[in-house]
């Protein structure tokens, strides 16, 4: 995989896709949190990027992102009752940083399954990636801001 446009972001992007999405550390935590009690998929939509950011920690931009960040993408995840991905689409993408784009996929499809929306019997769950050009991200639905 080569990533033609910012060297830092494409290789801390790349340095997340080399790593497993749960060292044997956090399995155990990562395991026990894999069913939601969510009853909304607003609540749903937290316990998955939490999952997610369960999976990455070291890829997670501590503190409020600046005004601009290097990529947005936009994905809605659609998954089954145990939180197995059914569907991953693609609404608004970087087109500057296409490398941005080809990560966050390969970081949602390693972090599966999400935790299941046992209650929802499914989830339909829309999340914005936040890419900073450090290639560390925020998830919408936990972001801590902008300066």
């Amino acid at each position: 995989m080569t990533f033609p446009h910012s060297p830092i972001v494409a290789g801390t992007l790349l340095a997340a896709l080399l790593l497993p999405a749960a060292t044997p550390a956090r399995a155990q935590t990562v395991a026990a949190a894999n069913v939601s009690t969510a009853q909304t998929t607003k609540a749903y939509r937290i316990d998955a990027a939490r999952h997610i950011y369960a999976a990455y920690p070291e890829m997670i931009y501590k503190g409020k992102l600046p005004p601009l960040v290097h990529g947005i993408v936009v994905v809605e995840m659609d998954l089954d009752a145990n939180g197995q991905l059914r569907s991953l689409n693609l609404i608004r993408v970087p087109s500057h940083a296409p490398e941005v784009t080809t990560a966050v996929k390969d970081m949602i499809r390693r972090a599966a399954p999400m935790p299941a929306p046992a209650r929802l019997g499914g989830a339909r769950v829309t999340e914005i990636w936040l890419v900073d050009k450090s290639g560390k991200f925020q998830l919408d639905a936990l972001t801590e801001g902008q300066l």
